[in-house]
């Protein structure tokens, strides 16, 4: 197999880049506008019936956990391309310090949601299983996958019988809904030590809890980047023949997922059941989009939506970031808009259209004067221990 053109290696990772980088912010949108608990129980804060109740299935089966997956395996495509098997690592470690640094600030001072101090820890991790083999890359991952699956249900069945099932225990009864909102709306500052808090609390989470998911979807991203998966090296055919099935099984079993939620009116007692389904069904959605845009950007078709997508996925770091500023800046009070708690799960998804459109234009506006998106030159100006050149050549 021959490797693929770097021109059209790079479009493709970076049109993925881009979808992703977009489809995130449709559940990432939930964490800005409710409550933290209403992001695993959705009762727990504002309206939950009618249309509300639709977009919210719409958003769990074909956006819940898959973009973030495809987030995370280009990740550890990336350290693939960035460092290949070079023996010198500084670069990658002064990268990842300073990836770090920047997610602190991000969590504690912005929002807790961040991924980017996990990104950064596991990265610094992933790059020593460069020269594994591809199987030994894929099973390591599928390991830790199903691990942090059987953990996750073990913990969920374990704090039941401690608790009950009691939504309480997630911090979604009245009072702390109620104490949130006020806080947020109160302003900036106000929210800061409940955010720093919850930050805190996902940190901890997103490390030892769902840690090995994460880290096992960046292993099986290098190794689909060293078979040609993400490097569009493969033929057509195969891009339909691991794309389709991964799809159709995926989104069943998300569906199913969503179905079964709304169904039992989010039981806590099967709640594990609904999240189990959605958790396997989200890798092979993943996989299904995945190919489905290499297999586009292949192709030809629609080339002008591939190189705005790419141009998203390029500018990903800024786009990720602005995500949290504008939506910062719309939930929470002064010198924001405070509207937290008062967004509609329907409002919500018209917000992330208007916020996709936003940066499907001006990140190929930007990008026609300048070499990298305004987060990127800073965090590979300070990588590189000097200012990279920002504008482009005119000549």
């Amino acid at each position: 197999m021959t490797p693929a053109p770097a021109t059209e290696r790079l479009i493709g990772i970076d049109t993925l880049r881009g979808v992703a980088v977009l489809g995130i912010l449709m559940m990432n949108v939930q964490a800005f506008a409710m409550v933290p608990g209403a992001y695993d129980y959705p009762l727990a804060h504002m309206d939950m019936s009618g249309l509300n109740a639709r977009v919210w299935a719409i958003g769990h089966t074909f956006f819940s956990m898959k973009f973030i997956t495809i987030f995370s395996a280009l990740f550890g495509a990336g350290i693939m391309l960035m460092v290949g098997e070079s023996s010198d690592t500084r670069l990658h470690y002064r990268r990842m310090w300073w990836l770090f640094a920047i997610g602190m600030l991000h969590a504690y001072l912005l929002w807790y949601g961040d991924i980017l101090v996990p990104y950064a820890l596991f990265g610094m991790l992933a790059v020593k299983m460069r020269f594994w083999s591809t199987g030994k890359l894929i099973i390591w991952g599928l390991a830790l996958i199903a691990l942090t699956g059987v953990l996750v249900v073990g913990l969920f069945h374990a704090v039941m019988a401690m608790k009950g099932f009691d939504p309480t225990f997630l911090g979604v009864s009245d009072e702390i809904v109620a104490a949130s909102v006020a806080t947020n709306q109160a302003g900036y500052l106000a929210q800061l030590p409940d955010n720093a808090l919850t930050a805190a609390g996902a940190q901890f989470a997103s490390l030892l809890v769902f840690g090995g998911r994460i880290f096992g979807v960046m292993l099986i991203g290098m190794a689909l980047f060293k078979n040609g998966f993400l490097s569009a090296s493969l033929k057509s055919p195969a891009y339909i023949m691991i794309g389709v099935p991964s799809l159709f099984f995926g989104l069943a079993l998300s569906a199913w997922s969503s179905e079964h939620a709304l169904a039992t009116n989010f039981a806590l007692e099967t709640a594990w059941q609904t999240g189990l389904s959605n958790y396997v069904g989200s890798l092979l959605a993943a996989l299904g989009y995945a190919a489905g845009i290499m297999l586009l950007c292949k192709s030809g078709w629609v080339g002008w939506l591939v190189q705005v997508l790419a141009a998203t996925g390029r500018m990903a770091f800024t786009n990720y970031l602005t995500q949290t500023l504008i939506m910062t800046f719309i939930f929470v009070g002064a010198p924001g808009l405070g509207l937290f708690g008062t967004v509609e799960r329907v409002d919500q998804a018209k917000l992330v259209l208007l916020v996709w459109a936003l940066q499907l234009i001006w990140s190929p506006l930007w990008l026609s004067r300048f070499r990298f998106g305004p987060f990127e030159w800073a965090w590979r100006s300070l990588s590189y221990r000097r200012l990279q050149p920002l504008l482009r050549d005119r000549n």
